[in-house]
């Protein structure tokens, strides 16, 4: 069926013409060859247009692209080249012999992949979207581009479709457990129950994981009951820990590990928040690796179908399980009756365990290191938060990146060491199941 299509819309051309020849533009293109992360600096972009939006819909927004983009791109492969991984959902043929590959084929199919996903998750910033695709195209979406039926389109629908109905439009509700050690509205923005954000998003049906609850982690549940957690030695330390090193005035924290919490906040609106920050950093890293188109869309997709489905088992952990723990600032000026104390940065408005940004962090590191076959690769991360003192930081290695990210939340004062141990556990874990059964190498 394809071909017939094919032979329609491509009548007039010879079998010496290429199959899909690009649209005449009124100003010159704008390619450097580096497609997929052109499209994740369009979606960073977004990101930071967005207010008042959790990780959770950020990271599944990030996964639908990606996945689109990786399928657009093993379309393309397959069709011209060669097939070396499966695809996410499909990607089948779309030309052949005796026609030739179009100009910019591989950079007009991603493109409009990408573009066609963007505006349906993000219609407000549709005008934005279609602008920076003119930037990059020289011509507007809406131009003839035979690529758009075989392929975006398509593409574009097949991955759309398969989470039009996953959850993530549900109503939410939340309801205090009324005792202490349980969470509890913190103040600010953070001002009563209502205000709990995306509580019913361990409930979303992930990407790759069998359920949100696959892989959650032991601590505190084990103890059980709030009152037998608050009254453990372990809840004793942690809470002493968070209360000398996060607190806003601590003589406990030293300047880097203070550089270190703001370094990997980016929780405020306008930056483009934690799952923007690492899309950023793998794309400084995949620059300078020099990697390949096919390889760096498989590396974003892997990412992001990791950051999708660790959201949605972390906010399972925060939400799902009998112990809802309520946050540093309330267990020191409620349970310790210490209401002088102040963690150093704001808390978000949702449990303490276990830490989004830890999960995301073991996510990130599990990718990067399976992708590039190696954790021990120098890089500098960039940041976008406002009160950090620094823009940049170098690692050696992507293993200690993580690391430093989970516990920058006990240095900003918002989590427990618990919270960040465990969540790079998690994140880690679905990471590896992701590799594990999506993507493969054929």
């Amino acid at each position: 069926m394809l071909f017939v299509v094919l032979a329609a819309l491509l009548a007039p051309l010879t079998t010496a013409t290429p199959s899909t020849a690009a649209p005449s533009s009124a100003q010159a293109a704008a390619f450097d060859g580096r497609p997929v992360q052109f499209w994740n600096s369009v979606l960073i972009d977004v990101f930071r247009r967005q207010t008042g939006v959790g990780p959770g819909p950020l990271a599944r927004a990030a996964a639908i692209m990606n996945a689109g983009i990786y399928d657009a791109e093993s379309a393309y492969q397959r069709t011209w080249h060669s097939l070396r991984y499966e695809p996410f959902l499909e990607a089948p043929k779309y030309s052949g012999a005796p026609l030739l590959e179009g100009p910019d084929e591989e950079e007009r199919v991603i493109g409009h992949t990408a573009r066609n996903l963007l505006v349906r998750l993000f219609p407000a910033q549709t005008t934005f979207i279609n602008t920076r695709f003119k930037e990059r195209f020289g011509d507007e979406w809406t131009s003839f581009d035979v690529l758009k039926p075989l392929v975006a389109e398509p593409v574009a629908d097949r991955i759309w479709n398969a989470r039009y109905d996953d959850g993530s439009s549900e109503g939410e509700s939340y309801t205090v457990d009324d005792e202490p050690g349980a969470w509890r509205p913190t103040g600010g923005t953070c001002a009563q129950e209502s205000d709990a954000v995306d509580p019913d998003w361990g409930l979303v049906r992930p990407f790759v994981l069998s359920s949100g609850a696959q892989f959650r982690p032991a601590t505190p549940e084990t103890y059980g009951t709030y009152d037998v957690l608050l009254a453990s030695q372990a809840y004793q330390a942690q809470v002493d820990e968070v209360r000398r090193l996060g607190s806003a005035n601590s003589t406990a924290r030293t300047t880097d590990q203070t550089a270190a919490a703001w370094f990997w906040a980016n929780d405020a609106d306008g930056t483009y928040k934690p799952p923007g920050q690492l899309l950023a950093i793998t794309t400084a890293v995949a620059n300078q690796q020099n990697l390949q188109t096919y390889r760096t869309a498989r590396l974003f997709a892997l990412l992001s179908l990791a950051m999708a489905d660790g959201a949605i088992a972390e906010w399972d952990v925060k939400y799902r399980t009998p112990i809802d723990l309520w946050r540093p600032v309330s267990a020191i000026q409620v349970g310790l009756n210490d209401p002088a104390w102040q963690p150093l940065g704001p808390t978000p408005c949702f449990p303490a365990w276990a830490s989004g940004h830890a999960t995301f962090a073991g996510a990130w590191e599990t990718v990067m290191r399976e992708a590039l076959g190696s954790d021990r690769i120098s890089f500098t991360a960039t940041t976008d938060e406002p009160r950090s003192p620094v823009r940049n930081r170098t690692f050696d290695s992507f293993s200690a990146a993580a690391e430093e990210n989970a516990l920058s939340r006990l240095y900003l004062g918002v989590h427990y060491r618990w919270d960040a141990v465990d969540g790079l556990e998690l994140g880690r874990d679905v990471a590896t199941y992701v590799i594990g059964n999506e993507l493969q190498e054929l």
